[in-house]
């Protein structure tokens, strides 16, 4: 299985970046999987173009058949257990999935349209680098349960 994890923008703080560096490594055990990181669109353009730039790009990055999952804090909430599920079944289908961290001024609406799941990471809103880390983590920690590894503890 294909993931990719693409994001906008750096971690400038350098706070997040060698959590997702740990768990983009232990990712490569259970799939193949690759970070893509987007420059942010410029200050002068203002926050709604800005959107819609990003936006754009992100979406020129997608391939035919690949999965979209748009991670947004107005998304589908699920439990982790349910998550591997669904991820396990896209595993199944064979389908290539790219998971989407917006930048600090959020995702586009072309993007939230194109996705096939809108999903929430939390109901409190988090930087989009903390996003990311968030994400990887899960996605690694969803992988353990689908192969009964004991990192996951309900």
């Amino acid at each position: 299985m294909k993931i990719t994890l693409l994001s906008v923008g750096r971690d400038r703080s350098g706070l997040f970046e060698p959590g997702v560096q740990e768990y983009a490594g232990r990712l490569g055990h259970y799939c193949r999987f690759t970070l893509v990181e987007l420059p942010e669109a410029g200050k002068s353009q203002g926050v709604a173009q800005a959107i819609e730039d990003e936006g754009r790009r992100i979406l020129e990055k997608l391939r035919p058949g690949e999965r979209l999952v748009a991670l947004d804090e107005h998304g589908k909430s699920m439990t982790t257990d349910a998550f591997a599920q669904w991820l396990g079944r896209q595993q199944d289908a064979g389908a290539g999935v790219v998971f989407c961290v917006g930048g600090a001024n959020g995702l586009s609406q072309a993007v939230k349209s194109r996705a096939d799941l809108l999903l929430s990471l939390s109901a409190f809103t988090m930087p989009h680098r903390l996003a990311r880390l968030v994400a990887a983590e899960q996605l690694y920690r969803a992988f353990t349960v689908l192969k009964g590894e004991p990192y996951h503890r309900s």
